[in-house]
């Protein structure tokens, strides 16, 4: 048989030594390392949960964008008014639009070197001897002048996604297109008709280009107002002054003239009306008597037909009874060259010339 095999007998081990003050130290400092970056992690999640919320006014529009794209399509695209999400930049980045608020973008051309600051105090820097084209703006006229001009157009965005995603800048689109108006209307008119008569015309001539050249582009957005400035040179603003006096003393007496021309016109037609109505009624007066005597006439014939001698009678008659109405007395003698002899019974007494006495 074989003898089983002797187990060894267990090595008793040496008992643990109790830890020290020092490791105890650094697991309690461990520990509480590990609790702080838990809460500092947490609060970092719940910030960049709540970095990404952002709100809309009533009055925009909001567009996210995700690595540079839009987040949808079309009106999906935008986001209206209220609270909205999105990731923090660089991830996601929110480009918002003021849809109902007026856009304003003055000309960059045909102004002369000017600041706000002295605009605004009312003050311009001196004209020099002459115009200097690196730093004075102007336009040409059709007539081979030079002035000054700029406008500013006032705009409302109506389609935002064309207005942000159509163009990398569509504010400067707008200016260039107002600038190519600017310069575009003032080769339509003379200097002294910009300047002063058809201001009005130039005026509407800008907004007109301008309104053809963004339909164009098609930027989304509508026009509402445009507003244009012209001056003259001021190198020659005297001279200009000049022109304008006179032009104004001529409008001046052209409209006196025409005062005058519109009294005596009036006039004229008033005393032709008098002397038409006039010969109106003196003419219907006329044909009234002549019809009546036509009438007359007419009832008149039968009986002349009928007897002639009598009629006649009767009408010398009552003629020489309307003539001498107030006669007293009318002796009849016979038939002859002298029919009718008429006299008073009394002869009229003379008139006293000495008041009182008869």
């Amino acid at each position: 048989m074989n003898p089983e095999p002797t187990v060894p007998a267990p090595t008793p081990r040496a008992p643990t030594p109790p830890p020290d003050a020092g490791s105890q130290a650094l697991e309690e400092a461990l520990r509480s390392s590990f609790a702080i970056v838990r809460v500092v992690l947490l609060v970092l999640v719940v910030v960049f949960a709540f970095s990404g919320m952002f709100t809309v006014g009533p009055q925009e529009k909001a567009i996210k964008l995700r690595f540079g794209r839009p987040v949808g399509e079309g009106e999906k695209a935008l986001l209206g008014a209220g609270w909205h999400w999105a990731m923090p930049y660089p991830i996601d980045e929110v480009v918002k639009i003021p849809i109902t608020e007026i856009q304003t973008v003055e000309s960059t051309t045909g102004w002369y070197a000017t600041t706000k600051a002295q605009e605004a105090a009312g003050t311009e820097p001196p004209a020099g001897p002459s115009l200097n084209p690196t730093v004075d703006g102007y336009t040409l006229t059709s007539d081979g002048n030079i002035m000054h001009a700029r406008a500013t157009l006032r705009y409302r965005i109506e389609d935002p996604v064309r207005y942000v995603f159509g163009f990398v800048n569509a504010s400067n689109r707008v200016q260039d297109a107002l600038d190519n108006a600017l310069l575009h209307a003032a080769t339509q008119f003379k200097v002294d008709d910009a300047l002063t008569r058809e201001r009005s015309a130039f005026e509407e001539a800008v907004r007109r280009r301008a309104t053809e050249v963004l339909a164009q582009a098609n930027l989304g957005i509508t026009i509402d107002q445009c507003v244009v400035e012209s001056r003259a040179p001021r190198q020659v603003k005297d001279d200009f002054d000049k022109v304008l006096k006179a032009e104004v003393a001529r409008s001046q007496k052209l409209n006196e003239a025409r005062s005058y021309e519109n009294r005596v016109t009036n006039q004229a037609s008033a005393d032709a009306k008098s002397l038409v109505d006039s010969a109106e009624t003196d003419r219907k007066n006329l044909v009234e008597g002549l019809r009546g005597e036509a009438a007359r006439f007419n009832d008149l014939l039968p009986k002349y037909r009928a007897n002639p001698a009598l009629l006649v009678e009767q009408r010398v008659n009552e003629t020489i009874g309307r003539t001498f109405t107030n006669v007293q007395d009318k002796l009849y003698l016979p038939a002859g060259s002298l029919r009718y002899l008429i006299l008073n019974k009394e002869w009229p007494k003379p008139k006293s010339e000495t008041p009182g006495q008869p």
